[in-house]
């Protein structure tokens, strides 16, 4: 399955991109809020090995983001906690090379989702959660139109032993129509790296 537009292309990960997400990866800033830390060879290694076997188990999908312009790997992203009998899932654990940080590329990769969810798998709910913590995350949720709906208060502890608040969203079904037409308004650009 490969999900793409013109800026951005999406497409299930595999061994073969243990080199790409390598040199994507490698920058201390992406690992900052998350549970992981892919600036080793072997994490990623052991990240891609896991990614392989969740999908086969039918847990969880793991992708890489494809900058169309190069063709490079620039990130990875999870479809997380499927649950097909209820109909959802969570768009998580999500990195990108910042490099292509406040770009287009997030939100186009956000809006390929969304729509593959509801549309092509028709689910009823899709939810997204982040650190307390990562307040240019938050933003970033908010501004595509996910409602908040809680702190899941003492929720994780992170990497460096701290306790993990995690802020929760979603986007439900009955939603889709509205935020699909202010992506496609106000949200994706076709060209350039320039999205604030």
């Amino acid at each position: 399955m490969r999900i793409e537009n013109e800026i951005v292309r999406v497409i299930p990960m595999k061994m073969e991109h243990v080199e790409g997400i390598q040199e994507a990866a490698n920058d201390e800033r992406i690992w900052q809020h998350m549970s992981v830390d892919l600036t080793d060879r072997n994490a990623v290694v052991s990240y891609v090995e896991d990614a392989v076997k969740r999908r086969q188990d039918g847990t969880d999908e793991a992708y890489v983001i494809v900058f169309q312009e190069t063709g490079e790997i620039i990130g990875a992203t999870w479809f997380l906690d499927i649950s097909v009998p209820h109909k959802r899932l969570e768009i998580g654990s999500t990195w990108i090379h910042p490099d292509y940080w406040r770009s287009n590329i997030n939100t186009n990769c956000k809006y390929l989702l969304l729509q593959h969810c509801f549309e092509k798998r028709f689910l009823q709910r899709v939810q997204i959660k982040t650190s307390h913590q990562n307040l240019r995350s938050q933003a970033a949720i908010e501004r595509i139109g996910a409602k908040k709906e809680g702190v899941l208060r003492n929720h994780m502890i992170q990497r460096d032993g701290s306790v993990r608040h995690t802020v929760l969203y979603s986007v439900v079904s009955e939603e889709w129509s509205t935020i699909k037409k202010h992506f496609e308004d106000n949200l994706l650009q076709k060209t350039g790296r320039i999205d604030s």
